[in-house]
């Protein structure tokens, strides 16, 4: 064997400067092929991007075919009980007062023995699904309905629940699924936001959040409206311009939006300041449109009637109107904060709060389909968990001395969805016998998120946003799409 020599192992290894220089340029040649071929790959978006620039609210097709062309989100927040609404549990009943056959699982605060439902159940429709008496307009239009039984979270509390089913993230700051939709497919109203959110004399739990536009432009975000005021001025502030007449607040507009685009640019496209611009823009323009539609009073006796009474039936019934007019997306809170998280006295409280949204919900699926915009509007109907069908134990300061509540439960919960493209008259997978925990065809958000995308035209990998470095999108790295829930 000969003997290792280090120097002429060194001599192989060096190279003269014109080799360096041609292996090295070898590499950018290679950079620029990669350079080139990802400019090819994103074509489409690129358009996309161009389009937007000019209109970032002009409304764009759909990238697969689809049905559904706008989206109401019916969000009971707080958590309705599942087992006391769309998810009937016999054995709660057979076990009452009695432990679980397995250990309770944890949730936010201890629960004791099964909690019977204090509701009965009945079939409805061809299609012979159960749905608790406190729903009877609800189930009369239960063959439209996708009812997912075997939806389930991540944790048992409010924020990152409602951040979850709202924005995909429990924790960042991450777009609401309104504005992504609005971000993709835009507007069919300019007049008015693409993505509006209502919730009756306040903000749900985490505010604005809920309906935030995060690292997408700020003309995405959502814009929140007070469905219990009946006064326009009162409902959209500032609505009308008592100074000037519209043809000089145009003029007026447009050399504001030169001067603010000019700081926009010294401030390196700062997020919040480009909001505050298009608000401005889409305020101008929603003096025309904005005054008809919160206008019920517009509408036939008929049609109010068949609505109902209250601050509930109001909302759906403007919802209506605007999906009538273009808005993309519309999402209904049920109450400020969190009426439907009902720890204690639940019998009393469930029953009040489906006897104010019952009957609105209802109409409104019934006169979307009279007026043809069913199949084109996609309705969904939920909270950010369900509820344990164990009773909640008291707690001082909360529910101290009441055993006649349950406690948040993300193990497993119900969301329904109709119209857009949905399979109604089914129901989707299942929560084990006593209904805590999905058990067949379990359902997370991502996987929502995904199907929702699809029924609006989108793959949910596709539909992104470079920020940071990288491209983000609703359902983050997660989500499968479940394509039992479309037509």
């Amino acid at each position: 064997m000969s003997e290792f020599n280090h120097n002429d192992v060194w001599k192989e290894a060096m190279m003269s400067r014109r080799e360096l220089l041609g292996r090295m340029g070898n590499g950018f040649a290679a950079l620029g092929l990669a350079g080139l071929l990802t400019s090819e790959a994103h074509a489409d978006a690129a358009q996309g991007a161009s389009s937007r620039a000019l209109n970032p609210l002009a409304p764009r097709p759909a990238p697969l075919p689809c049905k559904a062309k706008r989206v109401i989100f019916l969000f009971q927040n707080g958590g309705p009980s599942h087992v006391d609404t769309f998810d009937p549990k016999p054995k709660l009943t057979e076990y009452h007062g009695k432990p679980l056959p397995y250990t309770n699982l944890a949730t936010e605060r201890k629960t004791g023995a099964c909690f019977r439902s204090p509701y009965s159940f009945k079939k409805y429709g061809q299609s012979g699904i159960e749905v608790s008496e406190i729903f009877p307009h609800i189930a009369e239009q239960i063959d439209h309905i996708a009812v997912i039984r075997s939806m389930h979270a991540d944790v048992p509390n409010h924020e990152p629940s409602l951040l979850l089913m709202n924005c995909g993230d429990g924790r960042l700051v991450r777009p609401a699924m309104g504005s992504w939709l609005t971000y993709g497919l835009g507007s069919e109203n300019q007049n008015l936001p693409g993505f509006i959110a209502m919730c009756p004399n306040g903000y749900p739990i985490q505010d604005t959040q809920n309906w935030q536009s995060g690292f997408l432009p700020g003309v995405y975000q959502g814009t929140y409206i007070n469905p219990a005021e009946t006064d326009i001025k009162k409902v959209v502030e500032h609505i009308k311009n008592v100074y000037t007449d519209e043809k000089e607040q145009r003029s007026q507009l447009d050399l504001l939006q030169q001067l603010n685009e000019k700081h926009l640019a010294t401030r390196h496209l700062d997020m919040q300041l480009e909001s505050r611009i298009q608000s401005y823009e889409l305020a101008f323009r929603m003096q025309r449109d904005a005054t008809d539609a919160f206008d019920i009073a517009k509408e036939p006796q008929s049609i109010r009637d068949m609505y109902g009474n209250g601050v509930y039936a109001r909302q759906v019934l403007i919802a209506r109107r605007l999906l009538e007019k273009g808005v993309r997306f519309i999402q209904l809170y049920h109450g400020a904060g969190q009426p439907w998280d009902n720890h204690d006295d639940i019998e009393v409280n469930h029953r009040r709060l489906a006897q104010e949204s019952d009957q609105p919900i209802g109409a409104l699926i019934k006169d979307l389909k009279q007026r043809g915009m069913l199949d084109e509007t996609l309705i969904i109907w939920g909270g950010e968990f369900g509820r344990t069908p164990t009773v909640e134990l008291p707690t001082p300061g909360s529910n101290a001395g009441k055993q006649n509540g349950r406690d948040h439960n993300h193990h497993g919960f119900t969301v329904w969805m109709a119209g857009g493209g949905v399979k109604g008259g089914q129901v989707y997978g299942a929560t084990d016998e006593f209904g805590f925990k999905a058990e067949v065809n379990p359902v997370h958000v991502h996987d929502l998120h995904a199907t929702i995308m699809r029924l609006m035209g989108f793959d949910h990998t596709k539909l992104t946003y470079r920020y940071a470095g990288r491209d983000y999108r609703l359902t983050d790295l997660y989500g499968n799409l479940i394509p039992e829930l479309i037509a």
